[in-house]
């Protein structure tokens, strides 16, 4: 009986080596790499535009508006000014390794929608986060934060920095009582920040 080569084994080694490391790449890269977003807070309004103006006259009125120069704090301070504050809360330590830091705050704007925002934020990062409203105050595994009426918000943008987060259109932001940000394929909450008035 003739044994398989060294070709054969090298082969099928590099079948199995191949799907491994990317998978334990993209399991482990992200505790070494930091994303940071840097997102303003959003503008509410909306623009009533006279009937007999040409499609030209508005892009060129809309150009020079684009081209003004102007401090984007004071905006950013004037649209939140514009906005209500409906729950806060600070992201804490979930655990010794998994760490977070900032607010997370929901908005309930001018024009009646509602927005997460999370702000001086900074959390562990990981594989896959999500960002979770749980009407849980204090979730500490997957069961508690996944309770009924739980949304999950969207995928975490970055895991440094300021970030926004529109809300479905419809949902009561008053039933929920924390922000989470959780790890999806492992079911670990990597922080949380409970949410008061």
């Amino acid at each position: 009986m003739k044994l398989p080569s060294r070709k054969v084994f090298a082969i099928t080694g590099a079948v199995i080596l191949i799907p491994v490391l990317a998978l334990g790449w993209w399991l482990l890269s992200p505790l070494f790499l930091n994303k940071l977003v840097e997102e303003e807070f959003p503008f509410a309004f909306s623009a009533s535009v006279p009937d007999d103006m040409t499609m030209g006259e508005i892009e060129t009125i809309m150009s020079g508006i684009a081209k003004m120069d102007a401090p984007a704090e004071s905006e950013s301070a004037g649209a939140m000014a514009g906005a209500e504050v409906t729950r806060s809360g600070e992201f804490t330590d979930a655990d010794r390794f998994h760490k977070g830091s900032g607010d997370g705050t929901i908005y309930t704007l001018s024009d009646g929608s509602t927005l997460l925002r999370l702000e001086d934020f900074r959390v562990t990062n990981g594989p896959d986060l999500r960002v979770i409203l749980s009407p849980n105050p204090n979730p500490q595994n997957s069961s508690e934060v996944l309770e009924d009426g739980y949304i999950e918000v969207g995928k975490l943008k970055g895991n440094i920095g300021n970030q926004n987060y529109p809300l479905p259109a419809g949902i009561d932001p008053l039933t929920f009582n924390s922000v989470v940000i959780y790890c999806k394929p492992f079911k670990v909450v990597f922080s949380v920040a409970s949410l008061s008035y």
